[in-house]
Parts: C-alpha cells; structure tokens; sequence
C-alpha cells in the first residue's frame, strides 16, 4: 500500500465535537424529542439541507420554532446548535503541519454555515490560522459543495479535482458509514473509533502512517 494522499474528516477527528452537548441543550430550551431526530449517527432531513447548504441558516432557525412550537431567538438556536462545537487540541494542528510536508492532505467535512464561523475563529484566535484551508492543500466543505458523506460523491469529487489515485489515497473518519462509502469510492480508509484511539496514533513521530495506520486500512 503506496499512501501519498490524506484525506482528514473533521469532527471528532481533528476537532473535538459532543453531540450530547446539543442535544442536551436544546432540551433545556423546551426542544422536546429533540434527540429523536438527531444524533451522530444519524439525522433527519432538516440537518441534512442545512449541511448540504440547501436552506439557509435563517431557513434552519424558522424549522427549528415550527418544530418545538417555540418563539426561540436567532441565537438560542445558534448557541444551542453550536454546543457540541468543542477544542481543537494543539497536537492535532502540529500533526496536520507535520503530516502535510509528506502526503498531499486534504479536508472532506460534513458541516453547515452555523458551526463553520464558530471553530474557524477558534482556530484564527488559538493558532493564529485564518481559517482550515491553511491547513490543508484543500478543504471540501458539504454545505459548500452540495453534497455530504457517506454518499460516494464527494469522495468523486476530491479524487476528481486534484487528480488522486484512490488506490493512494486514505480517508480517516469516525463514523463507520461515511468510511463505507470512501471505501465503495475506491479509498483506503481507517474508521478511527475514538474509544480506543486518536488520529495521533496512525502516525509516527516523524508525521509519516505507521503500521497500525496501514493494517486498519487494509482489514477493515
């Protein structure tokens, strides 16, 4: 296995995220059920547009009163939404800085144009970096380009854009189906099942994938 591509998934891996933290928070507004139709593994249609940027945020805001029957403000909604955005640790970005000087990196990140403000100013506040694609040679955004993992499409269009090989090319990412359908693309890819690991683990000290890495690709 010849890897000389990298594709990063975002939440979880890089950034520390707590969907609980969500849901909990908008059932404290009055949400109720709200934990029916969201979690991590799976979500209704509303969070589904907002992340493939088909409705707007406002569109998202006005869904989310007509849901709970409840005159929430703009930002109850935002702040509630948001709560599961947490830190991004300091290894991580100097492992990104490390693993771009030997693999052509690349970020593939099911988001939406709520939480995107929210961690790009984390990010230019704790490190200086005015957004993600400082990080990266590119980043592929879901509410930007209008389609979201696990669907084989953007994994295409990655491939496609910057002329990669899926034969070398690893996609890393913690939840199961959007790796099943890098894999139905043609990738390698490592689910990072974060009870057990960290994205630092794949790597060796001198930022290159170690075995563990390429055995987890190979025997899914």
């Amino acid at each position: 296995m010849n890897i000389r591509h990298i594709i990063f998934d975002l939440g979880g891996v890089l950034l520390n995220v707590n969907y609980e933290a969500s849901i909990k928070a908008f059932q404290q507004l009055g949400v109720k059920d709200f934990d029916v139709f969201f979690t991590k593994a799976k979500q209704g249609k509303l969070f589904d547009q907002l992340d493939r940027g088909e409705i707007t945020p406002g569109e998202f805001r006005d869904a989310i009163r007509q849901i709970s029957s409840l005159p929430l403000a703009d930002r109850q909604i935002d702040d509630a939404w948001n709560a599961m955005l947490m830190d991004l640790p300091a290894e991580r970005i100097e492992l990104l800085e490390g693993v771009k000087k030997h693999y052509r990196t690349f970020l593939l990140s099911n988001t939406n144009a709520i939480h995107y403000p929210i961690y790009s100013e984390y990010l230019k506040q704790t490190f200086g970096y005015h957004s993600l694609s400082d990080l990266f040679e590119k980043e592929y955004l879901s509410y930007q380009i209008g389609m979201r993992k696990p669907d084989t499409a953007p994994f295409e269009l990655v491939l496609k854009e910057n002329g990669l090989d899926p034969r070398e090319t690893l996609f890393i990412d913690d939840t199961m189906q959007h790796v099943e359908g890098a894999r139905k693309a043609g990738l390698n890819a490592v689910w990072l099942d974060l009870k057990q690991m960290d994205v630092s683990s794949l790597f060796s000290n001198d930022f290159l994938l170690n075995g563990k890495a390429k055995e987890l690709a190979k025997n899914p």
